[in-house]
Order: C-alpha cells, then structure tokens, then sequence
C-alpha cells in the first residue's frame, strides 16, 4: 500500500538496542561482565547486563516507556525477534539482577542512533509489548505468577468468545491455571480420534480443523473458539482430530486436573434457594471481596453474586442486602447500578410497600420502605424522563406517591426530609432528576417530531412531521391526502445500489435507521418493479477541496468534536442496551440517539474517501490527503477516538490506499505519522492496541462506539438470557459493565471538555 513508510519493524528493534547499548553520547552503557553466585560456584558472563539493568535504563530514558511492566513487555519482543538473548538461552525474559541477557549485535551505525528514528521504534515496540509480555506471563508455571499478573490474564478472558459465558469467579480461577502452547508448522496434529482427553484448548492465534473419521473436514475453528472440552465433562475418548491450519498457532491450555478442580469449585461455592421446590435465587460465593454485583449478604460472613434467579427473588435480595446510601456510581458494588439498567424495578416493588404488624416488624418495615424509596430515587435519576414515555412507570411513581402521602403518620415523619419536595405530584418525581450529562438541545426524545422525507417514483418529495418511533402503517397513513393515493401503497427502503426493502406495516423508527445512502419510497406493488435509487443518491460529482483550502485541520478537528460531544451525550445509557437487544422490542423507546451517531461515523468515513476521490489534481489532491492526516492526529489528541477511527478507516479504504503517487509527494514525516496512527487500527487479539490505549486515557472522552456495540452484541449473542427459566444475572452484569463505559467517558462536564480541545496524549 503507497502508505506503507518509515524503517521496518526489525530496524526499528535494532534503534531501541542502539539505545540501550550506546544511550546518548554513543559510549557503551551497559555491555559488562555479569557474575551468578552461590557458596559452591561463580559463574560469568561477558558482554551483558542483568534484567533489572535493562528495565531500569528504558525507564530512565526519558521515552514513552512509563512502568516497569511495559518495558519487560518490550524486552520480551527484542527477545522474541532475536535481537535480544538470555545467557543461558532461556526463553523469556526477567526483571531481575541475577538474569543476565546480551545483546545479538553490538556495533549500531549512525543511522540506528538517530533519535527520531528511535522514538518512531520505541513507539512500535511499545505497541508489541503487552502481546508478549501476556505470552511470557503464560509461559511461567502458574505457582509463579503474581496477583498483578493475574489480573493482567483476566483482562485478556474478558475478551475471549469460548469463556464469554463464565462467570467472573470461573475466570478468575482460569486466569492462575492456563497454559501456554504454541506449534510452528501447519499440519500438525494436536490430538487425533480416540486419543485420551487430557486437556482443553482455546485458540489464541491461528486456526485449526477439525476432522473425524468418518466425515473428513467437519469445520474450521478461529481464533477464540475453544475445542477439547466434552471429551474431559465426560471422560471419554477425542471424539475428532484437530490439525493445524496455518503455521504459528498459539493456544490457551487447561490441563484435565485443573478443568475438573473448577467444576467441582463452581458447584462448592454455588448456592441455590428454592421455594416450593423450584430453584428461585442462584448466589456464588465470591472470595475476591470486591467486585460488580457482591453483596455482604446475610447468609453468612462470606459475600454473594447473583447469578440467575426470578426477577422479584433478584429484587428481593437487591432490598435486602443493599445499603441504603448505595449509588449507581459505585466503583466496587455495581449491583445497583447493573439491576437499575437491566431491569424494569417496578414490576414487583408497590408489594414490598405492604403493611406489617405495628410492633415486631415496626423498624423492619421503616428500613425496608426507606430503601425502596432510595431505589425509587436512583432509579428516577438514571432514566430521568425516559420514564414519562411509559404509562406503567408513570403509574408505578403515582401508586408510589399515594402510598407514600396515606402511609402512617411516623413512616411520613421519618422520610419527610428525603421526598418533601418529591411526593406532590408526579411530576415532582423528574424535577431534578434528569441525566446530568443528557444536552436537552440535542437529545431526540420518543414523543419528538422529525421530518420524514417519502419520495415517489418520479423523485418528487412528501415531507411529514411525525414521531420519530411512527410506524410504517401511521407514515402511509399521513400521506392519504396526496393526490395519487391509493390504498395498496407500500413503504420501500431503496439505497444507492437499487436494492429494496419492503418495510412491514409494524415496524417503527424507519426514519432514523436508514442507511447512509438510502431513502423512504412510498409506492404501489405495480410500481415496485420499475422503481430506481434518487439522483442525490449516487454521490456528489464535484469535491469540495477548495473551500477546504480556508480552513486549517485543527479548526476543523475543533469543530468536528464539539458537535460529536454534543451527539455523544444526548444518548442515554440505557438505549445502546435497546439498540442491541432489539428496538423493535421496545416500542415505548428510541434509539435515535445512538443510530444518528453512527450515522456520523459513516458520513465522516465516507466524506474523507469521496473528498479525496473528487479531487482531479495529484499535488492538490496530495495536500488534501496531508490535511486529512492532520485532522486525524488532532482527533486523536482530542480523544476524539470515533472520529479518529472514521477519518482514517476514510483513509485506510482500497481507493485510496491505491493512489500510490498521491502518497509518494507526502512529505516523509507526514507518512510517518499516518503510518504510527494506522496501527490503532490492528484488530488482531480483539483490537487490544486500541483498549489498552483508551485504558490509559482519562475522561473526557468519545470512545470508538462501534467496537462497544459490537462487544455489547457479543456478549448478548453468545449468552441466554434465560436459564432453567430463571434470569441469567451474570449476562446483564457484563452487558451493564460495558454500558458503564459510556458514563466513564462523559464523567467531566461539557466546559472541562471544551478546554481539553486540541490538548492530551493517546
């Protein structure tokens, strides 16, 4: 691609070498004799230094590298490539003073020591570091490892499709147990049919296939599939043969022992509650102290994680179990916070306001309504005004009110200072209590108007102000006053290619769902068959280049995120869970605010490819293609990252990545720079590159919002949301979690975010 530049990988593994060998003034730092010592011997070693020199002198040269564990990672790639060996030739590397390691070549040349050329590989080779600093973690018998690295594997499963249906607790125990084993050739046989099953195995890198006897190739397995696990769950022998498909296959290893030592766990520290001989409420016991949804319950000392159960028994134990100063916010108890999400609470709550005798249950029942009410309250803050589009929320809150305002005269008395000014009336209920970062300005509410555009065959165009959730048959309805109207008319969704969609009658919110390049046709079925995509379709035919000449790429990076800030926080938490789990299945919301954002990131993507695609004159288009470069570096240090990813996805696409003597007049560092952005977009081990930079960025910011999408379908497509009938908690746990994000990233007020324009590091 005419964007490939700047020195190779191995190169730049030689410039970090230079470095540390010959650091700034060229003399040799660290090349020594290491000595190991015991009482018995000493053994030395020429022309090395220990672990601990290494890492020691990467963080003292004043780069990018910040912790030690980020430059063990980045030792292990030098080892790893071969630039870097241990002296005893063992195969990963330590930060310690007893481990000494020497480097393969020892003489740099003066272009290795040239200090732009060293950032440039030091920021690569950061980028591979925590890739082979997990791999060598894995490598190390899992006695050895320490709690940081433990965790360091954890965050890894979270991403892992075969373990997705765990449970925090189940990985956790998976994180001290997995084995590393990687096979370099395609072709090898990992086990054949009939083998003893003595382990599991999670496909980390590569692919395999798998073959029986009697059918040849039954499928193909990827990365993060899993196989190997129903010849263990049944002790029986490999019911198929796994062969290597590709060279350089890397896996995750759970030995059969460890495998059946957790099964057993998870059912010793599962705790099922039964009414009337049906399992109602399933708790696991969390020896962790601390986590999202752990409870100090009152079965014991120990701490509990509901896992599935009814809704009124998930409920039940919410009331039971939480404090009563709980907030959705909670960094360590998010069970609040994820049931609120999740969950509709008024379903099953106006029964726990129920009377009670006046005497032995008097303080129970006081305690009991104080903490409804503070749920009532959180609730309300969460969902501010969404809850006035739903009539049974609104009669929830006014039962509420009633019971609260004829409730006895000591239960008014007590809580009178927390609802004073909030059981008046029900509209009292949202007085203060709308999303705090929701822009009224912005945000497109369910009972909101929204022109709806309906063309006709021959191109001319009926405009309707309707709801933006109108459905099919109410637009066809709005339109009975047109002069050709008839009753067999249809709503089609035609995009750019001709393809069309005929809408059904029920279906709501079309308007705000099309496509980028696609519009609303209202038609007869005899005149479907002719019908042809709109002019204003098939793009523009004239770039906007020059008008793009008067305005810098920082002015323009400025203008683009205000206005995606302002979109960014009109959606609510709660309608990117709508988005995923269906719109069509809540009729009462909309997802407007989230399909209009990503609307955006295509508009952005597609702008940047057609602007440069239009331009006619190679320097001119070269300038053009530099500015955008520019634009995408602002975004970035804007934090920015959905613009960021839509600007250069635009700049990645096959038409201009082709234009190879538009890219060759760039000049060198603007190459280099597009180059050290582009592996942003390294989707290999499910973008990592990508969260562990967001992981180190702080709020405010706008995440990469298809990426969150696609893990939230992810964890919603590969767990049920129902089993043995009972809510599976630990699936809305982690689809909360992920939503949870989107309230970190907005977590600092607008005017903070407007003063960061164009500051900050990715």
């Amino acid at each position: 691609m005419g964007a490939q530049v700047g020195p190779t990988a191995a190169h730049q593994r030689e410039l970090v070498r230079s470095l540390l060998l010959f650091g700034a003034t060229g003399t040799p730092e660290l090349s020594r004799i290491g000595r190991i010592k015991s009482p018995s011997f000493c053994v030395s070693f020429r022309q090395c230094c220990s672990g601990k020199e290494l890492v020691d002198a990467l963080l003292s040269a004043g780069l990018s590298v910040q912790t030690r564990s980020q430059a063990l990672g980045l030792c292990q790639v030098l080892m790893d490539e071969g630039v870097l060996a241990h002296v005893r030739q063992e195969s990963y590397f330590q930060d310690r003073d007893a481990q000494f390691f020497r480097f393969v070549a020892l003489e740099p040349s003066a272009e290795d020591r040239d200090g732009e050329e060293l950032l440039e590989g030091l920021a690569l080779l950061t980028q591979l570091g925590p890739t082979a600093l997990l791999t060598t973690i894995l490598r190390k018998p899992p006695n050895q490892r320490t709690d940081e690295e433990l965790a360091l594997i954890f965050e890894e499963l979270l991403h892992v499709k075969a373990v997705a249906h765990l449970s925090s607790s189940v990985r956790r125990e998976l994180a001290a147990v997995l084995l590393f084993e990687s096979h370099a050739k395609a072709g090898t046989v990992l086990f054949s049919q009939g083998d003893k099953g003595t382990s599991w195995y999670i496909i980390w890198k590569g692919s395999v296939n798998v073959v029986t006897h009697d059918k040849g190739l039954v499928c193909t397995l990827h990365e993060g599939d899993d196989f190997g696990q129903l010849a263990l769950v049944n002790d029986a022998p490999r019911a198929a043969t796994i062969i290597l498909r590709e060279d350089s296959c890397h896996f995750l290893r759970v030995d059969k022992r460890d495998f059946n030592r957790i099964l057993k766990d998870v059912e010793a520290n599962t705790l099922r509650l039964k009414e009337h001989g049906k399992v109602v409420l399933v708790l696991e016991k969390n020896s962790q102290g601390s986590n999202s949804s752990h409870l100090a319950g009152t079965l014991g000392s120990s701490r509990y994680s509901v896992m599935a159960g009814t809704p009124e028994k998930i409920l039940d134990y919410l009331l039971e179990t939480m404090r009563s100063d709980s907030t959705l916010s909670d960094p360590v108890d998010t069970f609040l916070g994820d049931f609120l999400l999740t969950y509709k609470p008024e379903w099953g709550l106006l029964h726990h306001f129920g009377p009670g005798s006046e005497q032995d249950k008097a303080a129970y029942i006081l305690r009991k309504r104080q903490k409804i009410l503070w749920l009532v309250n959180q609730w309300v803050s969460l969902y501010g005004r969404l809850l006035q589009a739903e009539a049974c929320a609104v009669a929830f809150l006014q039962a509420s009110t009633h019971i609260i305002l004829h409730g006895k005269k000591s239960f008014l008395f007590c809580l009178f200072s927390f609802v004073h000014s909030q059981v008046r009336n029900i509209v009292n209920w949202f007085a203060t209590q709308e999303e705090p970062f929701l822009n009224s300005s912005y945000t497109i509410r369910i009972k909101d108007k929204v022109s709806y555009d309906i063309y006709r065959p021959d191109y001319s165009c009926l405009t309707r102000l309707l709801q933006v959730n109108a459905s099919v048959q109410e637009i066809i309805a709005s339109l009975v006053d047109c002069q050709d109207w008839t009753k067999d008319w249809i709503l089609v969704k035609v995009n750019s290619t001709g393809d069309k969609v005929i809408l059904p009658m029920e279906a709501f919110g079309v308007f705000t769902s099309l496509g980028l390049n696609e519009r609303l046709f209202a038609v007869s079925v005899q005149e479907l068959h002719n019908l042809a995509p709109h002019p204003d379709q098939l793009g523009p035919s004239v770039g906007s280049w020059e008008s793009l000449d008067f305005i810098s790429s920082k002015d323009l990076a400025n203008q683009f995120t205000e206005h995606d800030w302002n979109l960014f926080k009109s959606i609510h938490q709660v309608e990117l869970i709508y988005y995923v789990v269906g719109p069509q299945k809540f009729p009462s919301a909309t997802t407007a605010n989230v399909e209009r954002f990503l609307r955006r990131f295509n508009e952005l993507q597609f702008w940047i490819t057609t602007e440069l695609c239009l331009c006619p004159d190679v320097i001119k288009r070269a300038q053009l293609l530099r500015k955008f470069i520019k634009l995408a570096a602002h975004l970035k240090d804007q934090r920015n990252l959905n613009s960021f990813f839509a600007v250069m996805f635009g700049l990645s696409h096959s038409a201009i990545s082709r234009l190879s003597r538009t890219w060759e007049k760039l000049p060198h560092k603007t190459r280099k720079l597009y180059g050290t952005m582009e592996r942003m977009l390294d989707p290999s081990w499910n973008h990592r590159v990508y969260r562990l930079a967001v992981a180190k960025l702080s709020p405010p910011m706008i995440p990469f919002m298809p990426l969150l999408l696609k893990d939230m379908t992810f964890i919603h497509e590969g767990n049920r949301t129902l089993v043995e009938n009972l809510v599976n908690f630990e699936k809305l746990r982690m689809m909360a979690k992920a939503v949870h994000l989107v309230h970190h990233c907005r977590s600092h007020p607008n005017r903070e975010y407007r003063r960061m324009l164009g500051m900050g590091e990715l």
